[in-house]
């Protein structure tokens, strides 16, 4: 059995794709080799790591998307037997997100024995909301069988709502039976390791390809190699992951 981890999050620049570098990379670290995708027709920041071999999807017929198009990463994934990252684009959201559901894909790989696992971003700021509603809406749409990992990205501002942490907002107290975990991202607005890690991110570089470049300092490979332990060590204690 695989587990199917879709990245998913109507809003844009909200992190997607290093969620599924990260993942991506702490299954690498366990000695897996998952099958890395990237559905995004715009912007294909997952495929920018190399390392990682991860394969884009084209999606595009002209200068739509085709729906039929999605056919080809079912086909991926039905006969897989290592885990799956799939990182998609907020161009091609609503599309994917209508394919999965009415074409009851979760239920076909349940069915061929994979588990599927939705990733979502909440952000702090403006897109706080909006992010907020794509949770909620993610959760409404895909069956109860369905596992979430929500992820905080406070990039953008503290995620709160009238002083109320994310775990005491309305959006999760009434889904929190469908989340298995909520991981926190480090801030990248951090002058130390926030800005190791935002420079790393920019340059589409995985830790240990990081970590071995002579040209960092030895402080700013020191910090990269905490944040990597740190956050691995997270993971470790999310069940799905």
């Amino acid at each position: 059995m695989a587990t199917i981890h879709l990245v998913l999050q109507g809003k844009g620049g909200v992190g997607k794709s290093m969620i599924a570098a990260f993942v991506a990379q702490y299954k690498l670290s366990k000695g897996q080799h998952p099958l890395c995708l990237d559905t995004d027709p715009v912007n294909a920041s997952f495929q920018a790591y190399r390392s990682l071999q991860v394969t884009r999807l084209h999606i595009m017929q002209g200068d739509e998307i085709d729906p039929r198009s999605f056919d080809q990463l079912v086909e991926r994934v039905a006969n897989t037997k290592e885990d799956v990252v799939i990182d998609n684009g907020a161009s091609s959201f609503v599309p994917l997100s209508a394919y999965l559901i009415t074409n009851q894909v979760p239920a076909l790989l349940q069915s061929l024995g994979h588990q599927v696992v939705v990733h979502t971003v909440i952000t702090g700021g403006q897109a706080q909301s909006d992010t907020l509603h794509g949770f909620t809406q993610l959760v409404k749409q895909f069956p109860a069988d369905v596992s979430f990992v929500v992820w905080l990205n406070p990039y953008w501002g503290p995620i709160e709502h009238e002083g109320k942490p994310f775990e005491q907002m309305k959006a999760y107290l009434s889904n929190k039976d469908r989340v298995s975990a909520i991981v926190r991202l480090p801030d990248l607005k951090e002058e130390t390791f926030g800005r190791d890690l935002s420079e790393m991110l920019q340059a589409h570089l995985t830790f240990d390809e990081a970590i071995a470049q002579p040209s960092l300092t030895i402080m700013a490979r020191q910090r990269l190699s905490i944040i990597k332990k740190q956050l691995f060590e997270h993971f470790a204690a999310v069940p799905v992951l």
